[in-house]
């Protein structure tokens, strides 16, 4: 163990060190601030990783007294050090610069947490967690230490490849420079993937037939890219006037993917551009074989969450029904479901099935209007503790009420209103069960297997 002094430079709190970890051998504790590794300051938490994976690093810590030490380590390559940091990136989150026209938080009402109105646009969420990126707020310096440091995949927001037409949607007169950004990735071998939120007569019909040509250029790394449609609340005064598209819309999009999934299967094994689920719905139309999905690359954005929720249901039943081996599958109870409009076909289908091959069970599936954001809105993660509370005051529960858990805020057991399960349970007089985005969940909880 060395001792030395340096310069000022980044430094990262200590949060936690983890039992037994090498960090916690040599002395390093909650409070202590990490400054460097191998004399490179760290920037971020890529920083810190990149320059930790080594067998052989030299880590420069300072104590809450100001003393600095320098540890050298020998460890096996990769072997985490053990470190958990007061903040997860080590560095500021980055807000969005852009002020898109289709953006939602815009849409949301005023007097809600603080953090349901912060803008991310931060590349390194979309490598850690998945978000998508517009790139817009991105500098020659982030791209180079994305591409030196193999981010991938990395997940981006095109929204169209026309500059003006990209530049009118996110009110930025940098987002036109998409297409030089991308070309860099693709170079560099880095496999991206891609949404397009589509508002009707900005960026449709032949500007979503110019979007898909462009970018079809960068497959097989650009490996999937989903349109789903703009969600638009009922707060929308002051903002652009967009509207909402109806079924010969949704026909007609989905006619224009099919068609380009059909030339990029035969040439390059990947169906690549996938409508979300809402334009299936919209159109009438059924939903893809999963097959269809390459793996599922954009649940997220809502491309296979249903057909994948089913196929689910349908395995876990099967596995049920082996299990009874042969014997008629009882369950006595009353119960129900909540979910949004959009959802509710195809849940309400499911529950019939069920009740069908349950002796005893009845499910009571209700589809929950959505009128804190407007009715426009339709997905269950958007639903609120009063609309449910109001709406489900009025329905017939039964003994049990089963609720998504994508009502909730990650890990808590709040609503995006602040009303928590417990405010629920209470208006409601009923026992509440959170059931997660599975279908073999849902049937298990329903039967409480």
């Amino acid at each position: 163990m060395l001792e030395m002094n340096k310069n000022k430079q980044n430094k990262h709190r200590v949060e936690e060190v983890k039992d037994g970890s090498i960090a916690m051998e040599l002395g390093i504790e909650k409070g202590d601030c990490l400054i460097a590794i191998n004399d490179h300051p760290i920037e971020d938490i890529f920083d810190y990783q990149y320059h930790s994976e080594d067998e052989y690093i030299e880590v420069l810590i300072e104590k809450p007294s100001g003393e600095q030490w320098l540890l050298e380590i020998e460890k096996e390559e990769d072997e985490d050090l053990g470190i958990i940091f007061e903040n997860g990136l080590m560095d500021q989150y980055r807000s969005c610069t852009n002020k898109c026209i289709f953006c939602f938080i815009d849409q949301m009402p005023k007097g809600m947490r603080d953090t349901l109105y912060f803008k991310d646009d931060d590349s390194r969420l979309s490598f850690l967690q998945g978000n998508y990126i517009t790139l817009t707020n991105m500098s020659d310096h982030d791209i180079d230490r994305m591409i030196k440091y193999r981010l991938s995949p990395i997940n981006i927001s095109f929204q169209a490849t026309n500059p003006e037409v990209r530049r009118k949607m996110l009110h930025n007169r940098f987002a036109g420079e998409i297409m030089e950004k991308v070309k860099r990735f693709y170079d560099a071998g880095i496999v991206m993937n891609g949404q397009i939120v589509l508002c009707k007569g900005i960026n449709d019909k032949e500007e979503l037939e110019r979007s898909i040509s462009d970018l079809y250029t960068f497959l097989p790394l650009l490996q999937s890219v989903s349109v789903v449609p703009v969600g638009l609340s009922k707060h929308r005064e002051g903002l652009y006037p967009l509207e909402p598209f109806n079924k010969e819309d949704a026909k007609e999009v989905l006619e224009m993917i099919h068609r380009w999934q059909k030339k990029a299967v035969e040439e390059y094994d990947l169906h690549f551009i996938h409508a979300s689920d809402e334009w299936y719905l919209m159109a009438d139309q059924e939903l893809p074989q999963e097959e269809n999905y390459d793996g599922y690359l954009q649940l997220e954005n809502g491309v296979g969450m249903l057909r994948l929720f089913g196929n689910e249901f349908f395995s876990a039943l099967e596995e049920i029904k082996r299990e009874a081996k042969g014997e008629k599958l009882v369950h006595q109870e009353e119960l129900s479901v909540m979910t949004g409009r959009l959802a509710y076909p195809i849940i309400k289908g499911l529950a019939d099935q069920l009740m069908e091959e349950v002796e005893g069970l009845k499910i009571h599936v209700h589809a929950i209007r959505n009128d804190f954001f407007g009715e426009r809105i339709t997905v269950s993660g958007l639903l609120t503790g009063i609309d449910i509370m109001t709406q489900g005051k009025e329905l017939p529960l039964g003994e049990r009420l089963l609720l998504p858990q994508n009502l909730l805020r990650s890990g808590t057991e709040v609503l995006l209103d602040d009303y928590t399960l417990d405010d629920l349970k209470k208006s409601l007089q009923v026992p509440i069960d959170i059931v997660k985005s599975s279908g073999y969940d849902f049937i298990k909880v329903i039967l409480r297997k």
